[in-house]
């Protein structure tokens, strides 16, 4: 009951083991589905399931219903309008990352966002191209469509120019990463997602945004640099741009760097007065009008050299059918897109959820992704994401929904049917510049390193493992190089603990590390061991080997040596050089007595002491006969903390018993406390317990094992100090009396120790 006006609590319950508090209370019992109940409950259909199907597949139909037409429109349509003329930017600007025509990045920016409107669940990202799947898009198209050479054996090739080729293979590689991320939302595995931890897409995103860095110098320079692929791309690429940097387009250069000084000023600046301008400046679109109209009138193209963006199709070209043998070349980069644009994608949907308080599904999110991508690929757009800064645009100036991404759509479809033209003589430096640019915020990444190294290491080591690799294997190799150190890193961290010895903060039922805190009390011959991970295959050894060190002695070397000295007092009574008296063992015998050094039958050594032949119990801690030396053992109690301990395996279960069996057999009473009901009943359901591994060690908390072995140990409250004794008042109930004292040294009404 708590006390009016005091921080603090008097609970009187009795002392409880498991045993005792399951008889004195009943449990639920609740019926477990078996497999097939889950099996037949998936497959049953009803109307109301039925109904919550097709909102869930459509979530299009659960927002439009409420739909507020007078407030939300106008946000909307300014949203629209603002993202869709950075969407028309950007689908031109990433176009060059993939290594194809600027112009097929409007379609990708046009064909899954329509798609993501009826089936996505975030109402606020912006859907279209992302510049790290462009780029592993890139070094697809790059590898089997080079710049120098002949294109790979593939037979749909024949026929086809260059950029055919290479919109084939885009358009392939996007609609296998559509099906397959189609796939896993059916297959409901969303979750995978969440083995990309925030460190390692840290990482991966900032190597990424290294590599897209250098794919843009060759548009800012105004250099032709083929396309490489491959591991240590990225220094090829280098070589490649500093042996030719003497040929530079010196009108390139310029151009690429007065839009990056403006177009870096002007965000700086949104960013910085953001709460006070309606809506962001769109300095991009604005950079970019200016430079159209700046190339047109001087005729960059002829006068300067420089390469601009070309004639702009107009209107969409014909659906066209995927290739097999595309997808047979290209299925193990496919995988690490669909995994990307969806981790990307669900980690930025997330935080707008958050902020504006709906929720998204991971698994619809997957689907919506599929089918965009699978739609998209068929009119020759490449995989979509997200980009962080284009959906930036959209919830900062107002969007509500994916009314928002609609009207964008729209936008960019004007420019694909109607003015597209108008940006025939837009330089690709500038498109490079707007780039670079936006890659501010994945290169600021850099600054975690500090911050991780300082706050968490093994994550530090995830960031850089993941950047590193990524930057010198390649994004695809790079990811799953990533994902096998924060594997490892996981492993690691539950195979070798932080294990430690408890101890009782004085006055408290509280017990913490020992060595965190000075005002601590430890009863003589108890020791209290907590291991704060699951126990497994992989650390029961260490846990073991942990165990020994916190007690200070092997148990199994401490048996083997008991079992051979009572070998040698059995072998030294038969022989007569040993008797017993009402004043002990007596060594009758003149010469010494050597230890025997039979190493035979060392099962016998193993197994628990047996005194029935012999007339008295050895009392090991006191002076054996024959000069025999046993370790000494001072610990009468042990009490192990599973309260963090999760799961335990089979190999856990064998390796835990052979340790509390050791234990047992050198007349070490063990507790295990805070025990998780589930593992207690796979204890049970293993055949655990025998006649030495009983129920009855099992205790609810470490404090009421700690009182059960006062109560049993008095002699452990006892110090050779008297300044050294430690109170700790505990009130106790006890069941069918009142609160009575077991305090021995003062008449308190209270349990002290």
């Amino acid at each position: 009951m708590m006390r009016p006006g005091a921080q603090q609590y008097v609970v009187a319950r009795p002392l409880y083991s498991e045993e005792s508090f399951a008889e004195e209370h009943e449990k639920v019992y609740r019926q477990r589905k078996t497999m097939l109940d889950h099996v037949k409950q998936y497959f049953t259909c009803d109307a109301k399931r039925a109904k919550n199907a097709a909102l869930s597949f459509l979530p299009v139909i659960g927002w439009i219903r409420i739909y507020r037409l007078k407030e939300w429109l106008l946000s909307d349509i300014v949203s629209g309008v603002s993202t869709g003329l950075v969407a028309v930017l950007q689908g031109l600007a990433y176009c060059l990352l993939a290594s194809l025509p600027p112009w097929y990045g409007l379609f990708s920016a046009f064909f899954p966002v329509v798609i993501y409107f009826f089936l996505g669940t975030s109402r606020h990202i912006s859907v279209g191209p992302f510049p790290v799947l462009c780029l592993m898009i890139g070094s697809v198209v790059t590898r089997l469509v080079p710049d120098e050479g002949p294109a790979a054996n593939i037979t749909a090739f024949e026929g086809l120019s260059k950029d055919d080729q290479r919109v084939l293979v885009a358009s392939s590689v996007t609609f296998l990463a559509g099906i397959m991320q189609l796939a896993m939302g059916v297959l409901q595995v969303g979750f995978v997602v969440m083995y990309l931890s925030d460190t390692l897409v840290s990482g991966f995103t900032t190597a990424a945004a290294v590599h897209i860095l250098v794919s843009q110098l060759k548009f800012v320079l105004g250099l032709v640099v083929p396309g490489i692929s491959g591991p240590l791309a990225i220094i090829y690429t280098l070589e490649i741009i500093f042996n030719k940097i003497t040929s530079s387009n010196v009108c390139d250069i310029v151009i690429s760097l007065v839009i990056m000084v403006v177009v870096f000023i002007v965000k700086e600046l949104n960013d910085r007065f953001k709460s006070k301008l309606p809506v962001p400046i769109p300095i991009e679109v604005i950079m970019t009008i200016i430079a159209c109209g700046v190339s047109y009138a001087f005729d960059f193209r002829t006068r300067f050299g420089i390469d601009v963006v070309g004639h702009i199709p107009k209107g969409y070209e014909p659906p066209m059918a995927p290739n097999l043998h595309i997808f047979q070349e290209t299925a193990v980069e496919a995988f690490p897109m669909a995994i990307v644009g969806f981790a990307v994608a669900f980690s930025v949907a997330k935080v707008y959820s958050v902020k504006h308080d709906y929720t998204i599904d991971g698994n619809q999110e997957l689907i919506a992704f599929g089918v965009s991508n699978i739609f998209g690929a068929s009119f020759k757009s490449f995989a979509a994401s997200t980009a962080l800064s284009r959906s930036a645009v959209q919830e900062s100036t107002g969007g509500k929904t994916q009314v928002a991404g609609l009207l964008s759509a729209i936008i960019v479809m004007i420019v694909t049917l109607a003015i597209g033209f108008l940006l025939d003589p837009l330089p690709k430096s500038v498109l490079g510049a707007v780039v670079i640019v936006n890659l501010k915020g994945m290169l600021m990444q850099f600054k975690d390193i500090p911050y991780l190294w300082r706050r968490d290491r093994p994550d530090c080591v995830v960031w850089l493992g993941t950047c590193i690799a990524s930057i010198l294997l390649g994004l695809d190799l790079g990811l799953a190089a990533g994902l096998g150190v924060e594997l490892i890193s996981v492993v690691l961290r539950a195979q070798f603990p932080r294990c430690s010895v408890l101890a009782n903060i004085k006055g408290t039922e509280i017990y913490k590390d020992r060595k965190d805190y000075i005002d601590i009390y430890e009863p003589e011959g108890v020791k209290m061991f907590r291991i704060p991970s699951p126990i497994f295959f992989a650390n029961i050894e260490f846990f073991r080997s942990k165990l020994v060190e916190a007690v200070g002695f092997n148990p199994l070397r401490v048996l083997r040596k008991r079992n051979k000295a009572l070998r040698m007092i059995r072998k030294l009574l038969k022989k007569g050089d040993l008797q017993w008296t009402s004043k002990g063992f007596v060594n009758t015998s003149f010469q010494p007595i050597k230890e025997s050094e039979d190493e035979s039958n060392m099962e016998e050594l193993d197994q628990p002491t047996d005194f029935k032949d012999l007339p008295v119990r050895i009392d090991w801690n006191g002076e054996l006969p024959a000069n025999i030396t046993v370790p000494r053992v001072d610990l009468h109690s042990l009490v192990l903390d599973f309260a963090a301990v999760s799961f335990l395996d089979i190999s856990a279960l064998k390796g835990l018993k052979m340790a509390l069996r050791e234990l047992i057999r050198v007349e070490v009473e063990v507790y295990i406390v805070a025990c998780d009901p589930y593992i207690l009943e796979k204890l049970h359901d293993c055949c655990f317990f025998d006649d030495e591994v009983q129920p009855s060690m099992f205790f609810l908390t470490l404090h009421d094992a700690m009182l059960h072995i006062l109560e049993k140990h008095p002699e452990s409250t006892e110090k050779k100090f008297e300044n050294d004794k430690i109170i700790t008042t505990v009130t106790v109930h006890h069941p069918g009396g009142n609160l009575r004292s077991r305090d021995r040294n003062a008449p308190d009404p209270e349990t002290k120790f």
